[in-house]
């Protein structure tokens, strides 16, 4: 399927395409605002529009009728193209509430159903609460990022403590996935339950017992993507982490994972000189590299990028580094003895549901 991806750029936009990037059984094509001319363009052809661009910053009008008018001009490109594409709309939990942001996403939403009935196509409103993630912008995407962001920088926000469903952005790409071929006309994905109090106090006691390497309790599911979404905001600044050895008589003892709960899996393996390991990406594993004998680079890429951050490391320095999510990383022997290195997973390993989806690090020409 051709899919059309309006504000495919923004922090919605780059996870969809992640995940859409990840399972391949779609050909996505992302648009942002610098493209936002050749909509009609861009629209030729396409089986799929997931219409993600929106604003929800600025004086009341700007993101009431900025909203309408991003989704009448999606409508005027499909018709300049001449295309009959099913519509899938990034809907919002506010919409058709009292707040500017409900009132232009209701009408955004009915001039989007409007389209699919004119052009006999099928339309989804995908209704998304509260979103958070891996390199959300602070003070912008969500809360989640600002907190991350002050616990960082050693700072106490101002909480004001409420409920709130929180849904990480993977989960909002698969409902924006799952709508590519449902019957129904609306979805209404759920968050986990929590509060504002509550995911500031379980990052700031995340944060510090990860400053020392150690992982945190990942007991739920919530737990595991609130961490990597701090993992994202650490890295590469904060990265690797130095490990302590204890030295005596007998020789050295180094711990390199220190786990506070949930599973684990360890496993060891060797790798010749000049051989590289790795060349993949991960959706939601929390995994961790750590050389004990030989020398090595690790490089990392995050997705749809081309920069590559590297770190040479040897097993006569234990540090450990832990692969952010949505990052394409390797591990090459760079010496000239057998390579001994240790990796740990969060979780047990699952063949059906392995969460390894094959790129090379270094950037491809041409790709997306």
């Amino acid at each position: 399927m051709k899919i059309l991806l309006t504000g495919g750029y923004g922090f919605l936009g780059w996870h969809t395409r992640a995940r859409l990037h990840a399972l391949g059984a779609h050909e996505a094509f992302a648009v942002g605002r610098n493209q936002w001319d050749e909509l009609p363009r861009l629209a030729v052809g396409v089986d799929a529009v997931l219409h993600l661009a929106g604003i929800n910053r600025g004086n009341d009008r700007e993101v009431e009728q900025g909203n309408v008018e991003l989704a009448r001009d999606v409508v005027g490109a499909v018709r300049a193209a001449g295309a009959t594409p099913r519509i899938v709309f990034a809907n919002s939990v506010q919409s058709g509430n009292d707040s500017p942001y409900g009132a232009g996403k209701e009408q955004a939403s009915s001039v989007l159903a409007d389209l699919a009935d004119e052009v006999g196509s099928g339309y989804v409103d995908v209704r998304l609460p509260n979103l958070f993630g891996e390199h959300g912008r602070p003070r912008y995407n969500s809360f989640v990022a600002t907190f991350v962001e002050s616990v960082l920088r050693g700072e106490t926000p101002r909480v004001n403590d409420r409920e709130v469903d929180l849904l990480h952005a993977q989960g909002a790409a698969q409902s924006l996935m799952q709508a590519l071929t449902t019957d129904l006309p609306r979805l209404d994905p759920r968050g986990t339950p929590t509060t504002v109090e509550g995911v500031y106090g379980t990052l700031r006691r995340f944060n510090e017992l990860y400053t020392a390497g150690d992982i945190p309790p990942l007991l739920t599911t919530l737990d595991v993507n609130l961490f990597n979404t701090l993992r994202g905001g650490r890295f590469p600044e904060r990265n690797p982490i130095g490990l302590s050895p204890r030295t005596d008589d007998r020789g050295s003892l180094v711990e390199v994972v220190r786990a506070h709960g949930g599973q684990g899996q360890t496993f060891v393996s060797t790798t010749r000189p000049g051989i590289t390991r790795g060349q993949h990406f991960h959706l939601h594993k929390v995994e961790r590299f750590v050389v004990l004998s030989g020398n090595a680079r690790i490089s990392l890429r995050r997705l749809f990028t081309d920069d590559v951050v590297s770190f040479d490391v040897t097993g006569d320095v234990p540090q450990a580094v832990d692969m952010p999510t949505l990052w394409v990383h390797n591990i090459t022997n760079t010496g000239d003895t057998e390579l001994v290195t240790l990796f740990w997973t969060h979780e047990l390993f699952n063949p059906a549901a392995p969460d390894t989806y094959p790129e090379p690090v270094a950037p491809v020409e041409g790709g997306s």
